[in-house]
């Protein structure tokens, strides 16, 4: 068998360049496979050699590799490190298919670099995810999941295709549910889904129409998602203070020139991902009063609602204190409320749900049976059980009460660890907490260290409009020694990098 030649590393990536060093590694491998000088059955070199050859972290490197990967075009073979396996590239031949160009002019847009890393490295043994919006799955409830899961088999007597609006059961199961929130709507208006990301997909193809604007909060977890864009919507954001969205801000934007007058507003008003932020109530009554005196449509995202536990919440009722949800003040029928199984329960259950006149609940019920032909059965029959069995009120009790000690917690840790580097805001309820460092931080930078000594962030530049110097942090996935552990190492690596 012949030797092939060691692969040599004569490039490294443009710093000053916009595209992501990620990108540009990508870039570079992929032309060298291309053009023959890196042939088929070639080892890479190490990651650490690549890294140094690169001047890059390993993670960086990683990344790269993975994406490659991806691609199939290279592959992890067990004690024999990473080899070229497929030169894609020849797909260009004449009259072959070109896949990137099916790739890039496909419905969906990729996610930004960093996104796709959080993405991968959310899976990655020993990494602390510190900015994850997950609940930890310790904080499952397994005993009340028997019991469901155990009626479930002794009552369900066929797993056939549902309504495409959702089981009976359980649209009058969260009707009732949304109106112990303030909410007053019936069955016919709540259209189940799978999950409430799936929400927003089909009110971005069947109701908004391509070139119109998506106005959110600055930052926003809108920002950080694609399925606006990939609609060919654009957004715009529209700065926050202490009590939610900055009204006079957004008449402005209103007032502009730039915005059509088919816009709509998506708004988290309640533990608002990723700052934390609950709206005040004399805030929610003044935006609907400005979204109807501009006819501003909304989408409400109530995913957190059911984790608010503010300060006078004594964690015995679920309800006492709760926001006004901003559906509830809804006289016009303009408000679209979304809500979801993921944040308080279970994010595998994949259940979520919109509440809305039922011209469009109908109008997206026919959507959603084009895409999936309706949610799981198992999934709406088991979320529908916890709602009217009562073992879901009396889990968000205990859950709720456990958020508040994190959340005290972590904000016990943040004043011992980052006291004169930053500054945050103590959440009312949710997973967040949103710190923004007092001295401008390669957010970058140190995204990529915390990274190569094991901590996961997530940067605030990925759910905001331009660079604001802040993350997100979690609370909700860690125990309290655990966030501390981390929360050492971003506070250490912060200050190497001049915090």
């Amino acid at each position: 068998m012949p030797r092939i030649t060691p692969l040599t590393i004569d490039w490294k990536p443009d710093r000053t360049s916009p595209t992501p060093v990620t990108e540009q590694i990508v870039d570079y491998m992929c032309r060298q496979i291309s053009s023959g000088a890196w042939p088929i059955g070639s080892r890479l070199p190490s990651q650490r050699t690549l890294a140094e050859g690169f001047q890059v972290n390993r993670s960086t490197v990683i990344a790269a590799i993975n994406e490659l990967a991806d691609y199939g075009i290279v592959e992890g073979l067990h004690g024999a490190g990473t080899r070229i396996v497929s030169n894609t590239w020849s797909l260009m031949l004449p009259g072959a298919p070109d896949w990137a160009d099916y790739v890039s002019s496909g419905f969906f847009k990729a996610n930004n670099a960093t996104i796709q890393t959080i993405n991968r490295m959310e899976f990655t043994p020993g990494v602390t995810r510190l900015g994850t919006g997950e609940l930890d799955p310790r904080l499952f409830p397994r005993d009340m999941w028997r019991r469901v899961a155990g009626e479930a088999a002794a009552e369900i007597a066929s797993l056939s295709y549902p309504p495409p609006e959702g089981l009976p059961s359980l649209r009058e199961a969260i009707a009732a549910h949304m109106r112990a929130t303030g909410v007053d709507c019936q069955p016919e208006q709540i259209l189940v889904t799978s999950g409430a990301l799936q929400a927003l997909q089909m009110i971005s193809v069947s109701l908004l129409s391509a070139g119109s604007t998506v106005i959110a909060e600055a930052p926003s977890y809108i920002k950080s998602l694609q399925v606006f864009q990939s609609a060919g919507m654009r957004l715009a954001g529209v700065p926050m203070d202490g009590e939610g969205i900055d009204l006079g801000a957004l008449q402005s934007l209103l007032d502009g020139r730039d915005v059509r007058r088919d816009a709509v507003l998506y708004t988290i008003p309640t533990n608002h991902n990723p700052t934390g932020v609950t709206m005040s109530d004399a805030r929610r009554r003044a935006l609907i009063d400005c979204c109807v005196a501009n006819r501003l449509p909304i989408i409400e995202d109530g995913a957190y609602q059911d984790l608010y536990f503010g300060d006078g919440d004594d964690g015995n009722d679920g309800n006492n204190g709760m926001p006004t949800p901003l559906k509830s003040l809804d006289e016009t029928g303009m408000v679209i409320t979304l809500g979801s199984a993921s944040k308080a329960l279970a994010p595998g259950l994949r259940i979520g749900w919109i509440v809305a006149d039922r011209s469009i609940v109908h109008r997206l019920a026919d959507v959603k049976m084009q895409m999936d032909y309706g949610a799981s059965v198992l999934s709406q029959w088991v979320y529908a059980r916890f709602l009217t069995s009562g073992l879901y009120d009396e889990y968000l009790v205990g859950l709720k009460r456990e958020l508040r000690r994190r959340r005290d917690a972590a904000a016990e840790t943040l004043d011992r660890l980052f006291g004169g580097i930053a500054h945050w805001v103590v959440p009312q309820g949710g997973f967040y907490i949103w710190l923004t460092f007092d001295r401008p931080i390669k957010t970058g930078r140190l995204f990529q260290l915390a990274l190569d000594r094991g901590v996961l962030l997530n940067p605030g530049d990925i759910y905001d409009f331009e660079g604001d110097n802040s993350l997100r942090l979690s609370y909700s996935y860690t125990t309290p020694e655990e966030f501390a552990r981390a929360a050492a190492v971003l506070a250490a690596t912060a200050r190497e990098l001049g915090a």
